[in-house]
């Protein structure tokens, strides 16, 4: 029974999605997405898996959640807590692809911290914000998020993504490989993983593990992921130069007589 009711809330979960996608080249995508999300009671997690991937596709189709939502649809309460929740996940989730920190932080200091008590996938990207800042008191909120939501990919993606944008975090690239480990099996059958793990790896110097590792994402990306593989093929150079240029000073002629 357990597992029909599973199989249940799977096939209702992609008809939503489904339907949003459906709709993507318009201006009611999101409307379309949050009714059916309430309508089915979604969970924080739910919403945040279907919202992040949705987030992403809008955004590569022109019609981001950014120009079809306002900035209140993340402030401003709503009636439903579903369907605030869905336009928040929607909101901030294509902020963080632009990489806005600033704007992430802006507006989730003007949510409620008892709604985010009850939304750790928010709670995180309010972290990514301030972790991507290079902000030392975004390890607080990403250590709360942890406890929060234990093991679940998306909002460790979240947490993963702001440590890696954080250039100047102390601690960065073994932190980046303490998240990447509490992934399902490790990150090794995720390429945005393996991707984060690869970048850790040319940070600590350790060039034949990030070479394996990025080659393994690209090995796994799948076909049409264009803007990815660029950015997989951008982090393979920079091992590869980082690897000559350390070579080249190790091998370097000592210059006294």
């Amino acid at each position: 029974m357990t597992h029909t009711l599973d199989s249940e809330r799977t096939a209702a979960l992609t008809g939503a999605a489904s339907a949003a996608i459906e709709a993507i080249t318009g201006s009611e995508w999101p409307t379309l997405l949050a009714e059916a999300l309430r309508e089915i009671e979604v969970t924080w997690q739910e919403s945040a898996e279907v919202c992040a991937d949705i987030a992403w596709q809008a955004r590569a189709a022109e019609t981001s959640a950014l120009v079809v939502l306002t900035p209140e649809h993340v402030t401003a309460a709503s009636p439903d807590p579903v369907i605030w929740r869905t336009y928040r996940h929607l909101y901030l989730s294509t902020l963080r692809y632009d990489f806005r920190c600033r704007d992430i932080e802006d507006l989730m200091n003007k949510v409620p911290v008892s709604v985010l008590n009850e939304d750790p996938y928010s709670e995180a990207l309010y972290g990514f914000s301030r972790l991507g800042q290079s902000r030392s008191d975004g390890l607080a909120v990403m250590h709360r998020v942890l406890v929060a939501a234990p093991g679940h990919p998306k909002t460790l993606h979240v947490l993963l993504h702001g440590v890696w944008l954080g250039t100047f975090l102390p601690g960065r690239a073994p932190m980046l490989l303490m998240l990447v480990g509490l992934l399902p099996e490790g990150g090794l059958d995720d390429p945005i993983a393996l991707f984060r793990m690869a970048s850790a790896r040319r940070a600590l110097g350790h060039y034949p593990e990030a070479l394996t590792a990025i080659d393994h994402a690209l090995e796994l990306l799948a076909p049409g992921e264009l803007a990815v593989h660029a950015d997989l093929v951008r982090e393979r150079l920079l091992i590869t130069a980082a690897h000559d240029l350390t070579r080249l000073i190790h091998n370097r002629p000592d210059p006294t007589p």
